[in-house]
């Protein structure tokens, strides 16, 4: 009987543990099932704009150093010592303040004692008036006190002016830099000592130059009718780390001589400057107008790719693929270069995403806007331009 029951209960076992076995058997052919193919990427995409023939003005942009519009040394007229100095250094002055406190007892004595002796000598003239016409006195002994009342007014004008000299006034109006003398100081002996310096930062002159030898080359093709005159005076200022000021500035004048020693030809412009953003002795670029120039093509400096086989740019065709093109550039239009060779007008050139744009590949090419290209195509180094004009 017993083993009866034990044959039953091991039938039982292989029979649960065969379903078992069949059971992950199933569950593992499902799960080696092989996946469906995923579907292809999109193409990347990119900035493009399109080439077209169109007019613009020739820049160049120039070297050059800021300068103060007004500067002004403050220095001691009268000799003393510095009592107090009344301003505070970097401050905007006004013209006619008052800066320094120069020891001022003995200018007042001076003054007071100038004072009463202009009163009596001008009291003595008025007596030897009357006297003269009741002919009391000669004509002669009239005209030594006359004498005597002009000197006494010189010798009044002389302590008033100094008196009023103890107190240093701003010469003009501007920013005040630091202070050369401390109180205690004693200044103006046997030379007026400089106290201070005050520079007017509003406006700037930007001061720069231009090669003779472009400035030749540039009239000999205005000459032969290549390129237009600009006649516009107006130049922006390109700052240190590549951006443009947002104030234009005015240019003022050109040398007519050539310097000897450096070949080129000195400019002025003038910038305004009410932030105070801009100081004296910064180094900028000044990008100047050159000439007008019509039916020439201007691509952004991104688009343009260096490489030791000349210039170059990418090219989307219709569709969609990624072709180089050799080109020729030439001067500058403002941010942009002129394009000389390479292009016919109606391509889309790639301006960013050059890294995803390889010459076969697809791309999806995206009309680069021009907040965009505002924010982007100034802040990289444009590759070497042929300065020919």
């Amino acid at each position: 009987m017993r083993q009866d029951k034990f044959i039953w209960a091991s039938k039982v076992f292989f029979s649960a543990l065969f379903v078992s076995a069949l059971l992950t058997a199933c569950g593992q052919g499902d799960t080696q099932k092989k996946p469906e193919a995923s579907a292809a990427p999109p193409p990347p995409e990119v900035d493009v704009v399109t080439a077209t023939p169109g007019s613009g003005v020739l820049t160049q942009d120039l070297p050059g150093r800021l300068q103060a519009y007004r500067t002004a040394e403050v220095r001691a007229r009268v000799e003393g010592i510095v009592e107090k100095r009344l301003f505070t250094e970097g401050s905007e002055v006004k013209e006619g303040d008052a800066l320094y406190q120069i020891y001022s007892a003995n200018y007042q004595t001076a003054f007071d004692a100038a004072q009463s002796e202009l009163a009596n000598a001008r009291q003595t003239l008025t007596r030897y008036q009357s006297l003269l016409e009741s002919k009391a006195v000669s004509q002669q002994g009239y005209d030594l006190v006359e004498a005597k009342v002009k000197q006494a007014d010189a010798v009044f004008s002389k302590a008033q002016e100094d008196l009023k000299n103890t107190r240093v006034p701003a010469p003009i109006a501007g920013r005040i830099g630091r202070s050369k003398v401390s109180e205690g100081a004693l200044v103006g002996r046997s030379e007026a000592t400089h106290l201070a310096t005050i520079e007017q930062i509003d406006p700037l002159y930007a001061n720069f130059n231009q090669s003779g030898a472009d400035l030749l080359r540039l009239k000999q093709a205005i000459k032969a009718g290549k390129l237009k005159r600009s006649r516009s005076t107006r130049v922006e200022l390109v700052l240190e780390d590549g951006s443009i000021y947002p104030q234009p500035g005015e240019l003022l004048f050109a040398d007519l001589a050539v310097d000897p020693g450096t070949g080129s030809v000195s400019l002025r412009a003038v910038f305004p400057n009410p932030q105070r953003e801009l100081l004296p002795g910064m180094f900028v670029s000044v990008r100047l107008p050159q000439a007008d120039v019509d039916n020439t093509i201007r691509l952004p400096q991104r688009a343009i790719q260096a490489t030791p086989q000349g210039q170059m740019v990418m090219v989307v065709d219709a569709q969609g693929k990624v072709t180089p093109r050799p080109v020729k550039t030439g001067s500058m239009a403002g941010s942009d270069f002129i394009i000389t060779e390479g292009l016919q007008g109606g391509e889309r050139v790639i301006v960013n995403g050059l890294q995803k744009a390889r010459p076969g590949s697809v791309v999806k090419a995206v009309p680069l806007s021009e907040d965009r290209r505002q924010k982007t195509g100034d802040s990289t180094t444009p590759p070497k331009a042929n300065s020919n004009l």
